[in-house]
């Protein structure tokens, strides 16, 4: 059975660079992400015995935009659903 992150890799075919942070560090990942005509940003965890020479650091800062985005969202949560006190 696919994992969670194979199966987003697979619904988004018009993906040509999957960018990732830690967590996502397997090479099973990584494999499947090349498998899929695709290209991994996918920096390792610091307890990795391969270094991070081979990945592109521009790229991968561009992931603090979409952090940002979910930050935001999580921020204005309650002005976007219209939380109110009951009366």
């Amino acid at each position: 059975m696919p994992s969670q992150s194979e199966l987003l890799v697979t619904n988004c075919p018009m993906c040509n660079v999957v960018v990732a942070d830690k967590g996502y560090d397997t090479e099973k990942l990584r494999e499947f992400i090349r498998d899929n005509s695709g290209t991994p940003f996918i920096s390792l965890k610091d307890s990795s015995l391969v270094g991070n020479e081979n990945i592109d650091w521009c790229m991968y800062k561009y992931k603090h935009l979409v952090e940002n985005a979910f930050g935001q969202i999580k921020q204005y949560r309650g002005t976007a659903t219209r939380y109110e006190k009951l009366e």
